[in-house]
């Protein structure tokens, strides 16, 4: 179905006079952003190069916040107990949207904006491999777009944007809502850098993760190794029980890890060894449980290997709730703008990038296209998820990198450095601010996904975080 073709179905029970003043004032939907495009173009790129990690982006955090200040919104900085946290919002009463924006980066993955690996010349070990640089700046630019809309028409509504720091395994927004701040939010959007367009009603996993730390004693692993216990022997016992679990948990199931410390020297018996587990589960009660058998295999490597054991849970995210009232609001506006083209030096660093790529998903040229409207599941996970329970929420892709690049990848951080992601930073919000202009002109819109949200999370439902009521782990980055 076509934007305008679901717009009239929509709005069909709304009165007259507001059909017919959405319908024909059709520049308040086509109207583009260019006006501000090279501003948050300069943004986005410029928190490509601060490119920082979680809970640790106090530069990409600011430049945000004074955009958006200059622009006329309210800000709230250090929201949830975190420093890089904020919310920015024009209020001019009526129903409440919060669009999300991130901005942190992730290790090891410093990369040039060029169509073959190189770090040289980068301040920084880091990269924004998974596109919230421009997660972050295009959302803003959207709100802005928004904002001025509000302003222009006296269409009453509000308007927030929710800086969200640390969504690489650090569930900044879960912190967030559960401290309230999405309480009084009627709709939640959300967008996400890909090598696509898609609109899917896409389902996620729940996860949780934990560092594991064993403690031992060290001592001269030649002459003296029965006067030490190895803190690594009881890391590698507890990976050895974990991985024969594997064979008993629900297919859908993913346990990954990474020993994080392991000892410094051959003939020293480590005193001190930490692993790392993520354990991810389509329902979240399932994660909760296989946790916990972790936490058993742990104890019992501890007392195999006489050492002593202790754990911190690091985050959690709950499952994406789909919510297709809104994914297909979001689907008929992505259609409706199109895909993304490239010229002359863009298909040339496209055509290297892909050279690159092993097994690409995506052919070139996809970028062009919408894929068809779908519900689906993805096997990875993300802290929006925690939100999806508690508002209705809505989110989309768009081809910021070369087709077929996967997430977390150098080339996904260099095509983000290039015109290929501003192109699609741009798709991005323009359908952010399609999408929330219908949202403020049709009530029905926000009244339907409220039903629909009720309905698929049960009259039983009741929200508890995954990751407990710990503190926000503001140094979970700093040994990177």
């Amino acid at each position: 179905m076509g934007r305008k073709a679901y717009k009239i179905q929509k709005w069909a029970s709304c009165s007259l006079g507001i059909f017919i003043f959405a319908f024909f004032s059709s520049d308040i939907y086509s109207s583009p952003i260019e006006h501000n495009q090279e501003r948050f173009e300069k943004v986005a790129l410029q928190i490509w190069e601060y490119a920082e990690l979680g809970y640790l982006e106090e530069k990409s955090s600011k430049l945000l916040q004074q955009e958006l200040e200059n622009s006329g919104f309210k800000i709230q900085s250090g929201i949830a107990g975190i420093p890089t946290a904020f919310i920015a919002e024009y209020n001019n009463g009526g129903p409440v949207i919060g669009i999300l924006g991130e901005f942190d980066a992730l290790p090891g993955l410093s990369q040039q904006n060029v169509p073959f690996k190189t770090s040289e010349g980068l301040d920084s070990p880091n990269g924004h491999a998974c596109g919230h640089h421009l997660f972050g700046a295009a959302s803003a630019w959207a709100v802005v777009a928004i904002k001025d809309w509000l302003v222009e028409t006296n269409t009453p509504g509000t308007i927030r944007f929710y800086g969200t720091p640390a969504e690489e395994g650090g569930s900044g927004k879960v912190y967030i809502a559960r401290d309230g701040y999405f309480n009084d939010v009627d709709i939640v959007l959300h967008w996400h850098p890909a090598s696509g367009n898609s609109a899917d009603a896409q389902s996620s996993n729940s996860n949780k993760s934990g560092k594991f730390t064993f403690n031992g004693i060290s001592a001269h692993a030649a002459s003296a190794p029965d006067k030490g216990r190895s803190a690594l022997d009881g890391v590698e016992a507890m990976n050895m029980m974990v991985n024969m679990m594997r064979e008993h948990v629900p297919q859908e199931s993913r346990i990954h890890y990474v020993i994080t410390k392991g000892g410094l020297a051959p003939n020293v018996v480590p005193d001190v060894a930490e692993v790392y587990y993520y354990v991810r589960h389509p329902r979240m009660n399932v994660v909760d449980e296989l946790f916990k058998r972790v936490v058993k295999a742990a104890e019992g490597a501890a007392l195999g290997t006489d050492t002593t054991m202790s754990f911190e849970v690091m985050h959690g995210n709950y499952s994406v709730l789909p919510n297709e009232t809104l994914q297909k609001m979001i689907h008929a506006n992505l259609s409706e703008l199109g895909g993304i083209s490239y010229d002359k030096e863009e298909e040339k660093f496209a055509k290297d990038i892909y050279q690159t790529l092993v097994s690409p998903s995506l052919e070139l040229g996809s970028q062009k296209n919408i894929k068809e409207y779908a519900v689906t599941h993805t096997y990875g996970s993300t802290d929006v998820g925690d939100l999806t329970w508690l508002v209705p929420t809505g989110g989309f892709r768009t081809a910021t990198w070369v087709p077929g690049t996967s997430a977390h990848s150098w080339q996904a951080v260099a095509s983000g450095g290039t015109s290929i992601g501003l192109k699609g930073a741009k798709l991005a919000a323009e359908v952010l601010t399609n999408s929330a202009k219908d949202i403020f002109l049709d009530p029905q819109i926000i009244e339907d996904s409220k039903k629909e949200l009720k309905m698929k999370r049960g009259k039983d439902f009741s929200y508890y975080p995954l990751l407990g009521d710990r503190k926000p782990p503001l140094k979970y980055r700093l040994n990177n």
